[in-house]
């Protein structure tokens, strides 16, 4: 049992991500006196300056952060490493400005390109501390690799197969996300643990920074939709198994090394990620028939669909307190709900109608103009449909939600802090968006005759 808590110690030390980014040539520049809160030890939910090693309710001192090898200290004050993105007090770098490699020499002067984080903390505003990037092949690698986790990708991603590829498994495959996310998000709630402590750890990523830390959900969604989609297409479509398999392979590790690249996980978070997704693919690829057929067929379905995914919202919303993953969960819930009641609209007016069982394999089609310019057409057409729902119905929502609860709406920031404004905003938005990905868009291509 020794031995498993010191090989968990050993996958969560931040030093261990630390010697990663230095392989990949990541360079820490460390100014002193970041950190805001006035003592490193004091305990802060979701991004506050904890000891290394901090687990929810575990011992203060489990997991205690291991000077590297070579590093010199002056005194125990240096040892206490800011957890979450918040470099160490003053009095642990005597006022000086360092890069450190695995060693935790200083090096001057860094080597490289200096740039800032890539986006700012979506709680708190933070920007981060610049930071030398020394291959720059490897920093945008692994900044797309991190990207096929956030919003951006999913809203590109799922309408462009259920627009142009194959509606039901682009349809089954926002439940995996749905139920995958989901679980990720409340086990990151009850478990609580902290992201690596920086410094070591250099902040590459700032944006979920406030947000707990085990498991990845980056690695969940990075496992979860590529092997789906394999799963889901082998045999249904024809192409050689062992590169739809190769492909998911390499895309389940690029998002997953690309968050310990990134600075926001710990190896142990990552791996975590990945073994918790394989148990629950084990149960949700089953599920996904029966559930379709229900969406589709049921005259109950609405009303299951709603009173589901709300339910799973208020249960979220009551894990821990308000941050940047309540709003995540509710959007995440919103859109599948809103997919999910379209199906059976869809279904009914044959807008895109799935795949008969005699047309079953498919080969895949010959590339021609005619074809990638339909796609393009409908997918832009489509992509421009979503991005004038989403901007209409954020400026249309929080003032009514605020002034429907009785929340002040003049600081937009502070008032989706309240759960009574976040989560319908969260809903009323991306469900309205899930809904016309599977009804208006569709609508809209018949109309055009883009079908």
């Amino acid at each position: 049992m020794e031995k498993v808590r010191e090989l968990f110690d050993y996958l969560q030390d931040p030093h261990l991500v630390a010697r990663f980014q230095h392989l990949c040539g990541v360079r820490g520049i460390f100014t002193t006196g970041s950190c805001n809160t006035p003592e490193p030890t004091q305990a802060h939910q979701n991004g506050a300056c904890l000891r290394h090693g901090s687990r929810g309710n575990r011992s203060e001192n489990a997991g205690e952060a291991k000077p590297a090898a070579g590093a010199q200290r002056t005194d125990a004050e240096h040892t206490r490493l800011a957890q979450n993105g918040a470099p160490v007090p003053a009095s642990a770098t005597h006022g000086e400005s360092t890069g450190t490699g695995t060693s935790g020499h200083v090096q001057y002067p860094p080597r490289g390109s200096t740039v800032k984080p890539l986006r700012k903390n979506s709680l708190t505003g933070d920007v981060g501390q610049e930071f030398v990037i020394e291959n720059r092949f490897l920093f945008y690698l692994f900044t797309l690799g991190t990207e096929l986790g956030n919003e951006l990708f999913y809203i590109i991603f799922f309408p462009f197969i259920m627009w142009n590829i194959d509606v039901l498994v682009g349809r089954r495959l926002v439940m995996v996300w749905v139920w995958v996310m989901y679980l990720g998000q409340c086990t990151k709630d009850l478990l609580r643990w902290s992201r690596p402590a920086s410094p070591p750890v250099v902040k590459v990523e700032m944006f979920y920074n406030s947000e707990y830390s085990m498991p990845s959900t980056h690695a969940m969604s990075g496992t979860a939709i590529p092997f789906s989609l394999f799963f889901m297409t082998d045999g249904r479509w024809e192409y050689p198994s062992s590169l739809g398999f190769s492909l998911a392979l390499c895309w389940c590790l690029l998002v997953c090394s690309s968050r310990i690249y990134m600075g926001m996980h710990s190896v142990l978070d990552v791996i975590a990620g990945f073994l918790y997704t394989v148990l629950l693919l084990q149960f949700i690829l089953p599920a996904l028939e029966p559930v379709d057929t229900f969406n589709l067929t049921s005259r109950f379905a609405p009303l299951v669909i709603v009173f589901l995914h709300v339910g799973l919202g208020l249960l979220s919303f009551t894990l821990d307190t308000w941050s940047t993953s309540r709003g995540d969960t509710a959007q995440i819930l919103g859109s599948g709900a809103g997919i999910a009641l379209a199906s059976q609209v869809n279904q009914r007016l044959g807008l895109i109608p799935d795949l008969r069982a005699d047309q079953l394999p498919l080969n895949m089609p010959v590339l021609s103009s005619g074809l990638v310019g339909g796609a393009m057409l409908r997918y832009a057409l489509g992509l421009l449909v979503l991005m004038l729902t989403r901007a209409l119905m954020k400026a249309v929502t929080v003032p009514l939600v605020c002034w429907l609860v009785g929340v002040p709406g003049g600081d937009t920031r502070k008032a989706r802090q309240h759960m009574e404004v976040e989560l319908p905003y969260r809903y009323i938005v991306y469900g309205t968006m899930g809904f016309n990905v599977l009804f208006l868009v569709p609508l809209l291509f018949r109309f055009l005759q883009l079908s």
